[in-house]
């Protein structure tokens, strides 16, 4: 009696089977992956804002020490424009002197945060008296000012970049809107408002009367 012939049945894929499955896979990352970038952007947004609070309060730390806020620093060198004296501040708006206060040299996207201080806070001890010349605007044609008089801005040029320094001291000078042009030129003025396809720059500043508060509460001002 013969036995019948066994046939083996070897498993795995076909070629076809696996161009299938990797067409399905194409198809599920390239819907996953704006989502994801989406994810990414807002989560480096949200590191920058923790970083210019903490810078916030480093600079008001540095005031109360000092009596006087720290001058910009220019984008080739890590420390004020002044040194260790308080007589000079020849640059209203530089690259935040991040050696000086002890905070990161860059933002979530690895570039120098702006920094804009007004003179009299800045290149000599301020008193009550003192007022700002630094004003923040809804765009770069309002007529109407945001906040007015302020000390201090502080800004990171968010994702495009735009007006930023790089760790070289590069800046990038890419094609951007007028608002963020506003904020990337050595004026007073600067603008903030929603983020648009265009518009990721994100603006703080130090009010007048945080940081007299501040002062007066620790026993530098009057």
């Amino acid at each position: 009696m013969t036995c019948p012939e066994q046939h083996e049945q070897h498993g795995g894929f076909t070629l076809l089977e696996m161009s299938i499955v990797l067409a399905i896979a194409g198809l599920l990352m390239a819907g996953l992956l704006p989502a994801l970038t989406g994810q990414i952007e807002l989560q480096r947004r949200n590191e920058t804002h923790k970083q210019l609070e903490e810078i916030k309060e480093a600079l008001i730390g540095y005031a109360i020490i000092n009596g006087r806020l720290p001058c910009p620093a220019s984008s080739a060198i890590a420390t004020d424009t002044a040194g260790a004296g308080i007589s000079d501040c020849s640059s209203s708006a530089g690259v935040l002197p991040w050696a000086t206060l002890g905070v990161n040299e860059t933002d979530a996207w690895g570039r120098r945060f702006t920094y804009a201080a007004t003179s009299s806070f800045s290149s000599t001890n301020f008193t009550l008296a003192s007022s700002g010349n630094l004003n923040v605007k809804a765009s770069s044609t309002s007529a109407s000012n945001l906040a007015s008089n302020l000390p201090a801005i502080l800004l990171s040029h968010g994702a495009n970049g735009y007006g930023a320094y790089t760790p070289q001291g590069i800046q990038i000078t890419t094609s951007a809107d007028a608002d963020e042009a506003e904020n990337s030129n050595t004026n007073s003025v600067f603008v903030t408002h929603d983020l648009t396809p265009v518009f990721d720059d994100i603006v703080l500043w130090i009010s007048p009367n945080i940081l007299f508060n501040r002062m007066v509460t620790a026993g530098r001002l009057p």
